[in-house]
């Protein structure tokens, strides 16, 4: 029998991935923002006036990204973009007084979602969850830092043998090579 990784444990998680950031578009559309901007946002807010290298950083994103995601926020109005005091060619960004009026409804929108996510969910399951994913966040993380992109595979149980095995009857008799 075939590998079934629809019952994998990260699967299960990239489904998941894929419902937050659908049901998180649908809270940010009716505020008039894209995903990823509430991050931009959100960031800016805890430390206005980032350089935009600092902002991709926070962000954990490649710099065009920010650089795109920056110009349309601005454009929007939410943010602006000003030459740094000692390097010209260095911009900075900050919120606009209707960045900050957003960061209200950004929050309201997370909290919606947090509960939405979490219905049916005890505190104690909630807690063990979190620590979880923490957990498994920072196992992905490190086997990105090393590089380390080699598939380990982990030993077959014996439940597992036992199901994959052919029947002894079934297993054809190796053939001699050929010279």
């Amino acid at each position: 029998m075939a590998f079934n990784h629809r019952k994998t444990i990260t699967f299960r998680l990239a489904q998941t991935a894929r419902a937050a950031r659908g049901r998180s578009g649908s809270h940010l559309t009716r505020i008039g923002l894209h995903p990823g901007q509430d991050s931009v946002l959100k960031t800016l807010s805890e430390q206005d006036g980032l350089s935009m290298s600092q902002l991709a950083q926070s962000l954990a994103v490649q710099p065009p990204t920010v650089t795109k995601m920056v110009s349309r926020l601005a454009a929007q109005g939410y943010v602006e973009r000003k030459a740094s005091m000692g390097d010209g060619r260095q911009a900075h960004v900050y919120l606009t007084q209707q960045g900050r009026d957003t960061i209200l409804a950004i929050d309201k929108g997370w909290k919606r979602l947090e509960k939405e996510a979490l219905a049916g969910l005890d505190d104690k399951d909630v807690k063990r969850l979190r620590k979880i994913l923490r957990q498994i966040e920072r196992n992905l993380s490190a086997i990105a830092e090393d590089g380390e992109d080699d598939v380990v595979d982990e030993p077959e149980t014996d439940a597992e043998t036992a199901s994959n095995a052919p029947a002894a009857e079934n297993v054809p008799e190796k053939a001699e090579p050929v010279a």
